[in-house]
């Protein structure tokens, strides 16, 4: 049985947008291995803070906590908003309980996020919401157009635009970049 979430966790609609636009990111320091700045024009690669569209999300199972201040989505998760959607086995959305802001969304098991012609896939996406950061990880692999990046952990700081991918133990990064077409 599928439940699709709407205005009854309103909650998650509103704060969803600011995860990955809010100010404050602050850069990592450590075994970059590379680091890539999208194409100009390009928006950002997440749920989006200027647009008034809803985010409708879906699974098998919603469980809300207020214990926990959390609302966990189990079983093929979507979550989608305008040319974004995201993918996942399952979606934990963590918030402070005095203000209700949104803290940290984690998708787990199956990521996949598809924004246009970028596709980004992972075991484990983490959204923080104070740091502006999304971090894939296991086997994380990012794809615009036909450029690929894979390595086992990508951080995405949204308000620098800028990416570090690291390769793991031992492990290294393989990057495909295909010139544009000749006119």
């Amino acid at each position: 049985m599928k439940r699709t979430v709407g205005t009854g966790f309103l909650v998650i609609a509103l704060l969803l947008p600011l995860l990955l636009n809010s100010a404050g990111a602050q850069s990592k320091k450590g075994d970059a291995k590379a680091a890539e700045k999208p194409s100009k024009g390009a928006p950002a690669f997440g749920f989006s803070t200027n647009s008034q569209s809803p985010i409708d999300i879906t699974s098998d199972i919603v469980e809300a906590s207020q214990k926990d201040n959390t609302v966990t989505f189990n079983g093929n998760v979507v979550a989608k908003q305008e040319d974004i959607t995201l993918y996942a086995s399952k979606m934990v959305v963590s918030y402070n309980p005095d203000t209700k802001k949104l803290k940290e969304i984690m998708a787990v098991g199956n990521v996949r996020i598809v924004q246009l012609d970028r596709r980004a896939t992972s075991q484990k996406a983490s959204f923080e919401q104070d740091a502006a950061k999304v971090t894939l990880e296991g086997d994380a692999v990012l794809r615009e157009g036909e450029n690929i990046i894979r390595g086992e952990r990508i951080i995405y700081f949204v308000d620098e635009q800028r990416s570090i991918v690291e390769g793991g133990k031992g492990g290294r990064v393989t990057t495909t970049i295909t010139p544009g077409k000749k006119d």
